[in-house]
């Protein structure tokens, strides 16, 4: 039986034995005293639709993954593709069974292989790591989830700490290979407490409502600017736009969807989640100024990656992506240059680039050069009438064309960095109003119907349309110049 109370309405290939290929002593014996294998695989019901589950057990010959093992889950995911259903996989797991040998060990390549047919197929598959989860069943199949979770208090890791301490002649310390640990270590997307898997399972299939929760201590008023965007000069608008009482990327992001699964990195100054937005399944990812408490965190290279996880997620399963954008720019210190930042920012460009699906940007505060337009290059980028995008800060602008700071407010009216400057310059499609109590309700409703209604791959069209509309030949210049 499943855990959780689940029952499976089909269980698959309980008829395969193992052969011992090893003739291990002893091991015979525990086999025929086994009335099933290490894994259990077939079909469940989670709030009515039908998944495949694959359980490994830690009760049985520690869960671990021999030719039985290996086979059922190769042919779990080899029939969930054909089924067309998502997988869940649960797993207790010493890792690969020592009695079988290198028999056991090549189920790895096995394994993953199929995991990976099933996820070219586009499909979902999510996994809960219980306690223990270690060797080559972690870092294999298991491994290879879209989305992990882990149990609270599991031990979560490649060696177990038996084994790190024979390797390496230390006893690992307690903050190393639990579920916390990898948590932080932005290796799992949830911990989850006693009683909440199913629910977390539930909001993750798009079956129940899991609402984004916002810390208390974060802004909750939208559409209350306190000057209108007409009467704002530029430098104004940059101060409106970096306002601590407005709300960034979390803010929005909770407002906008009824339901949100974290897909987790060390960096929250990028957040990333498969959603619901009015009633569609979205992947929306969404920056985060107050993610530091400061009001102006910058997204180093883990969160980049971050967005380009989801990017690629939301191509695997053929759902359009949200952005959200606010942000002063990318983390530019020596720790960020060291770990990539210029690299990762072009990869989120590139995997933008190429998403097979529909993409909205909607810049909610500020956008703050390359680090913003990383999350930018949409089909469709909306503005709120408030928020400003530049291709570079009035005061690094200042710094870098005369180190004078005194010009940050004359440079904020040259850059053209508000809404309405952007829309006449062609490159924003669309300007909302940021004001009144259903400021909310009406961002959603344009997000929506411009997923609707924007094609994917429109992105390089309307960029090449602004890049066309400010070209100049030769003779032209000649003509103005004279």
């Amino acid at each position: 039986m499943p855990s959780w109370g689940m029952e499976f309405t089909e269980r698959w290939d309980d008829e395969l034995r193992s052969g011992d290929p090893l003739a291990f002593p002893g091991y015979r014996r525990a086999l025929d005293e086994l009335d099933q294998e290490s894994v259990a695989t077939g079909l469940v019901e989670v709030r009515g639709r039908g998944v495949v589950w694959i359980e490994t057990r830690f009760d049985r010959l520690a869960g671990t993954m021999g030719v039985v093992a290996g086979e059922r889950i190769v042919r779990a995911f080899d029939r969930a593709a054909a089924l067309r259903l998502p997988v869940i996989a649960v797993t207790a797991t010493g890792g690969a069974r020592l009695q079988e040998g290198m028999l056991a060990l090549v189920q790895m390549g096995r394994t993953a292989a199929a995991r990976s047919r099933h996820a070219a197929a586009g499909l979902l598959m999510a996994a809960i790591y219980g306690s223990p989860t270690t060797g080559g069943v972690y870092a294999s199949w298991a491994s290879l989830a879209d989305v992990k979770a882990a149990l609270a208090g599991a031990t979560v890791g490649f060696g177990g700490p038996r084994v790190v301490e024979h390797v390496t002649g230390q006893q690992p310390p307690g903050t190393s290979h639990t579920a916390e640990s990898a948590y932080a270590a932005g290796l799992v997307d949830a911990v989850l407490g006693p009683g909440e898997e199913l629910a977390w399972i539930g909001g993750l299939l798009g079956l129940a409502d899991r609402p984004l929760h916002v810390p208390r201590s974060r802004p909750t008023a939208f559409g209350t600017g306190e000057i209108r965007p007409s009467a704002a000069s530029g430098w104004q608008a940059v101060q409106l736009a970096r306002s601590v009482t407005r709300p960034s990327g979390l803010e929005w992001a909770a407002a906008l969807t009824s339901s949100w699964s974290d897909l987790h990195a060390r960096d929250p100054a990028i957040r990333a989640g498969l959603a619901t937005v009015g009633a569609r399944r979205s992947v929306v990812i969404a920056m985060d100024r107050h993610a530091w408490a400061n009001g102006a965190a910058r997204p180093g290279p883990a969160a980049f990656r971050l967005a380009q996880r989801a990017v690629c997620l939301a191509g695997q399963l053929s759902l359009p992506i949200l952005i959200i954008v606010d942000t002063p720019g990318a983390e530019p210190g020596p720790a960020a240059e060291a770990d990539g930042i210029a690299v990762e920012i072009a990869r989120t460009l590139r995997d933008l680039a190429g998403a097979p699906t529909p993409t909205v940007a909607i810049c909610v505060g500020e956008g703050g050069s390359g680090g913003a337009m990383a999350l930018a290059y949409a089909d469709r980028l909306i503005m709120l009438d408030d928020s400003v995008f530049s291709v570079m800060s009035p005061e690094a602008a200042a710094a870098v064309l005369g180190r004078d700071p005194g010009r940050e407010p004359e440079l904020a009216e040259e850059l053209r960095l508000t809404a309405r400057e952007l829309l006449r310059l062609g490159v924003a499609d669309e300007v909302l109003p940021n004001a009144g109590p259903d400021v909310v309700d009406l961002v959603r409703g344009r997000v929506l119907a411009a997923l609707d209604a924007v094609p994917a791959g429109n992105r390089k069209l309307r960029a090449d349309r602004a890049t066309r509309v400010w070209l100049q030949t030769a003779p032209e210049r000649i003509g103005l110049a004279g």
